[in-house]
């Protein structure tokens, strides 16, 4: 792999995975050639960003998903061929870096059948404005339910991705929480 495909994340064949941990495992958006239950270890999906465009305003923010340091994460990886990977990285890219509270990073991934893989993912910036960190659970469950935004509900976000993670065998304490509660 060339260092300018590296940054770029994607591989001398022009082949692109991108790791989904939150809205993007069940509304990709971008057109992919196979996807894969993957886990990424270090890392762990938390209500831990502020939403003040897609699920909720600065008014009244919402809460959406980063990955923040510790533990591991069960998500989906998706494979993007190489006449796809530019639509999919700048759609990609205008989804998850729109506020910037979200930091681009290429990790390696473990997709379900063993294969290790370098996927590009989003990572919660620790030092912008919109890091909530490690809210107690009754402030998380506030934020959830008053956010509204471009997108819809902050309910149906994080009921949406209960749901899609249950279907898969993947359970969440902190979601089952929430979810008996909104």
């Amino acid at each position: 792999m060339t260092s300018a495909a590296a940054a770029r994340g994607v591989d001398d064949a022009g082949e692109l995975w991108i790791f989904a941990y939150g809205s993007l495992m069940w509304r990709p958006g971008f057109a992919f050639s196979e996807s894969a239950p993957a886990r990424l270890q270090g890392w762990s999906r938390r209500l831990c960003v502020y939403s003040w465009i897609y699920r909720g305003t600065p008014e009244r923010p919402g809460l959406v998903f980063g990955l923040d340091r510790g533990g591991s994460c069960r998500g989906i990886a998706f494979r993007v061929d190489g006449e796809k990977r530019d639509a999919a990285l700048a759609y990609v890219r205008a989804r998850e870096l729109v506020s910037l509270a979200y930091r681009e990073r290429r990790m390696s991934v473990t997709l379900a059948d063993g294969r290790k893989i370098a996927a590009l993912t989003y990572v919660a910036d620790r030092n912008h404005e919109q890091y909530a960190g490690a809210l107690d659970r009754d402030a998380r469950l506030k934020l959830v339910a008053q956010g509204t935004g471009q997108a819809g509900s902050n309910r149906d976000y994080v009921l949406r991705t209960r749901a899609f993670l249950a279907e898969r065998g993947v359970a969440d304490q902190e979601l089952e929480w929430l979810g008996m509660r909104l």
